[in-house]
């Protein structure tokens, strides 16, 4: 199963090009499951340019498998543990987000779709978190 990253996500409803974007477009042809977590769902929402945008946007979102982290201490704990030896290691994530969306990845065991190489960064010091190569 996929976890598609919101970098991804607003490159693709922006219409852009990319690798990632052919990645998601043949995950989406070839009907491969995938989901977004919950932070990506508030992250494009937030996003919308007005509420027209915004209702087309939640009307998408919401038929879309949506991840969570349990509402347990110890997973946020986990997340700031992870940040702090990436930091150790000389490598500084940029986004807190991203920690969370890497977290439910790996709590998941979802490989992760994303266009932000912080994630790139993170995985070659976090071997649990796995970054979609290619598809099968």
């Amino acid at each position: 199963m996929i976890l598609v990253d919101t970098s991804v996500l607003i490159d693709f409803l922006r219409g852009k090009t990319n690798d990632k974007i052919t990645f998601f477009q043949q995950i989406l042809l070839k009907d491969i499951p995938f989901g977004i977590s919950c932070y990506t769902y508030q992250e494009i929402l937030q996003g919308a340019k007005d509420k027209k945008e915004w209702e087309k946007l939640k009307s998408y979102l919401s038929t879309q498998t949506i991840y969570f982290l349990s509402e347990t201490a110890d997973l946020y704990e986990k997340a700031a543990f992870m940040f702090f030896n990436l930091r150790r290691k000389g490598v500084t994530p940029r986004s807190t987000i991203d920690m969370l969306i890497a977290l439910i990845a790996i709590e998941n065991n979802l490989e992760l779709l994303h266009n932000d190489h912080d994630f790139d960064a993170m995985a070659v010091h976090v071997p649990e978190l796995r970054i979609l190569q290619l598809l099968l």
